[in-house]
C-alpha cells in the first residue's frame, strides 16, 4: 500500500465502473471480482458510486450494497465510495452508510442540483463531516457548474470540512496555488490526461478512470510518476495518452466502457449497453485500446 499517515486517499483509487445484468440489475458478483482483480494488478483501491458506477441511477438499496460489496472484496481501508446526493442531508447519509460499512473515507461532489454559491457550498460540506468521517472534496466544474476554486478549497480545508480533494478542472496550475494557500491539503489528480503533470506538482494521489481497463500499466505510469521517476513515466504515458485524454471529453464513460469491452472485462460487453459512439471516435477508441494490449500495457 502507498497510503502514508493513515490517509487511505493516498495512492491509485479507481473509479469504478458497474456491471449490469441485461434486466439492469446490478450484478455484485462481477463487481467484487473486478474490485478485486483491480487491486491484485497494482491499484491501491476502489472509488464505487461515482458518475462510472451508474450512481444516480441506482435505488437506496442498490446503491448501498455497491459498497458493501466493495468492502467485502478488497477491504474497507481500500474504498471511498462518492457520496453525491442532490442534497447534503442525503449525502450526509451516505457518508454515515459508508462509515458503517467499515470505509475510511469518502469523496464529496459540491450541490450538483444547483449552481451553489460559496456559502452553500460551505454548508454542504460542513453537513457531511458530521459524519465523522475524512471526506476527499471532488472539484469538477465541467460536469457540476460549481468550481472549487483554490480560494474555496482552502477555507473548506481551515474549517477542518475536506482533507484532500480530486481535482478535474484540467488547469495544472491550480496544484501551485493549493499548495500556496492550503499547504497540507492533499492534492489527487482527478482528470487521467494530466496524471503526470500534477504528479510532477506534488499529487500524492489518482482517482482514475482508465485503469479499469488497463490496471498494471497504470499503476506502473502512476509509480514512476509519483516516484519522479521521468525516464520510465514519461514513454508509459505518451503510449497511453490516447485513451486517457477520453477523460476530459464527455463521452469519457462509453470510451471508458468500449476499452473494458475490448480487453475482455466481466467476461463480455459491459451493461447496460453503452451509447454508442460515433463511428470515428469508437474506431480511435478500439484502435489505441488494441495497440496498447499488443504492447503489454494491461
Amino acid at each position: 500500500m502507498t497510503h502514508a499517515e493513515n490517509r487511505p486517499w493516498r495512492g491509485l483509487l479507481v473509479a469504478t465502473a458497474l456491471p449490469l445484468r441485461d434486466d439492469l440489475s446490478v450484478d455484485h458478483d462481477r463487481y467484487a471480482e473486478h474490485c478485486a482483480w483491480l487491486v491484485a494488478n497494482g491499484c491501491d483501491g476502489v472509488v464505487p458510486n461515482g458518475s462510472l458506477g451508474e450512481y444516480q441511477a441506482l435505488t437506496p438499496g442498490e446503491r448501498a450494497r455497491v459498497v458493501e460489496t466493495a468492502v467485502a472484496a478488497v477491504g474497507g481501508r481500500r474504498v471511498m465510495p462518492g457520496v453525491a446526493a442532490y442534497g447534503s442531508a442525503e449525502a450526509r447519509r451516505w457518508a454515515e452508510q459508508a462509515g458503517e460499512a467499515g470505509c475510511a473515507a469518502v469523496m464529496l461532489l459540491p450541490p450538483n442540483a444547483y449552481r451553489a454559491d460559496e456559502r452553500s457550498v460551505l454548508a454542504h460540506y460542513a453537513e457531511v463531516a458530521k459524519a465523522a468521517l475524512p471526506v476527499v472534496a471532488y472539484n469538477n466544474p465541467v460536469d457540476t457548474k460549481v468550481d472549487l476554486v483554490p480560494e474555496l478549497l482552502a477555507r473548506l480545508h481551515g474549517e477542518g470540512l475536506v482533507h484532500a480533494v480530486k481535482e478535474f478542472s484540467g488547469d495544472v496550475r491550480r496544484a501551485y496555488r493549493i499548495r500556496e494557500l492550503a499547504p497540507e491539503l492533499d492534492l489527487l489528480a482527478g482528470a487521467d490526461d494530466v496524471l503526470l503533470e500534477l504528479a510532477v506538482a506534488g499529487a500524492v494521489g489518482w482517482v482514475a478512470g482508465y485503469p479499469n481497463a488497463l490496471p498494471r500499466a497504470s499503476a506502473e505510469l502512476y509509480r514512476a510518476a509519483t516516484a519522479g521517476d521521468l525516464g520510465t513515466a514519461l514513454p508509459l504515458y505518451r503510449q497511453l495518452h490516447p485513451l486517457l485524454r477520453w477523460d476530459s471529453r464527455t463521452e469519457f464513460v462509453q470510451a471508458i466502457k468500449l476499452s473494458m469491452d475490448v480487453v475482455g472485462r466481466y467476461g463480455g460487453p459491459v451493461r447496460p449497453p453503452r451509447v454508442p459512439l460515433p463511428p470515428q471516435q469508437e474506431a480511435a477508441v478500439r484502435a489505441a485500446t488494441e495497440k496498447a494490449v499488443a504492447a503489454g500495457l494491461g
